[in-house]
Order: C-alpha cells, then structure tokens, then sequence
C-alpha cells in the first residue's frame, strides 16, 4: 500500500512539475480572419536549463515561419528555420545530416545501377521484353474470377435489354404524342 501511494504520489509530482518552463509567451487571437498569430516558448530537462526553443509566426494570409533549436545527443545544439506556405514546408538546417553506413551503402548502389542503365541507354542497346503477367492464381481464384466475369456478361444483357425495352417505349410513348399533335394541327400546352 505504501509503495501504491509513493507510485501516486511520484506520478502527479512528475505530471504537475512544470519548473522546466523557463519562458512562455504568446499574443491573443483576433476573433474573424486573417489570423496572425506569434508564439514562442523555451523549455529545459532542468530548472534554469533551456535546451529547446521554439518560435513561430504567421501573417495570416497562410505563411508561417518560424525556428526551433533543441540539444541532441552530443550536446550540439541544432536549429531549424521554416517557411510554411502554400508551396509546402521549406526547412533550413544549421547543420549538415549525416547518412548512416546503410544509407551510404544505399546511395552508392542506386548511383551504380543508374550510371550502368544510363550507358546502356546512351549505347542505344535493346532490352529485353518482359512478358506482362500477373502472379501465378490458384484455382480458387480463377474460379471466382469466372465465376465474376459470368455474373458481370449476365447483368450487362440484363442491363442492354431494359434499355432497349425503355426505348421501344420512349419511341412509342413519341410516335403516339406525334399523332395526338397532328390530330387538329393544333398546339396544346397541357400535353407537355
């Protein structure tokens, strides 16, 4: 019971502890459009600490921009500066990204592989044609894609035949108007 109550207690301190908070400001919103707005905040592991930061502002119109820094690993701070607009988001580094040994590894092979198709290509050399068929079926497969291609020619004659009833009819339905109109050679609006 007395460890419960220590968990508790160690949980809500951990959740309420907001002394790594060094700095926050922000501006209040306009009610209606556009929407400017500015915010900013600065945050540390320790009390006193800032290891991250981040500010942002936009214009309203739908342009924001804005830069945060923060503390990686090796204790070097990297920082971000962004343009966001209707163009996409546009990050700038303060540092260079460094490729794994699997992404070098990657890269390496991909420019290879492209160098030799781009050869092959300016040589004029033929390749070969590779046949256009699907995966292997197993004959559940074929059997519910005839069984769907039978259904789909059913209902296609379904489908012909009660458009060719509905124009037998409409043809009908014309030919009988047609003689009603040349019954007196007068027009009746309330025929139509």
């Amino acid at each position: 019971m007395k460890l419960f109550i220590f968990a508790s207690v160690c949980i809500a301190f951990a959740v309420a502890d907001v002394s790594h908070i060094v700095g926050y400001h922000t501006t209040p919103q306009p009610a209606g459009p556009p929407n400017p707005y500015v915010f900013s905040y600065q945050a540390g592991r320790a009390p006193g600490h800032v290891d991250r930061q981040h500010t942002e502002v936009s214009d309203g119109s739908g342009v924001i921009r804005g830069a945060f820094s923060y503390v990686d690993p090796k204790n070097q701070v990297r920082t971000v500066q962004y343009v966001a607009d209707e163009h996409g988001f546009h990050p700038q580094l303060s540092h260079q990204l460094e490729d794994s040994e699997a992404v070098k590894a990657a890269k390496q092979k991909h420019f290879a592989l492209y160098n030799r198709i781009a050869q092959q290509h300016a040589s004029g050399a033929q390749h070969p044609e590779i046949p256009l068929t699907g995966p292997n079926q197993s004959e559940a497969v074929v059997r519910a894609t005839n069984k769907h291609l039978s259904e789909f020619e059913r209902i296609a004659a379904e489908h012909a035949a009660l458009g060719a009833q509905q124009e037998a009819e409409r043809l009908a339905l014309a030919a009988q108007n047609h003689y009603e109109d040349e019954e007196d050679g007068q027009y009746h609006p309330e025929r139509y």
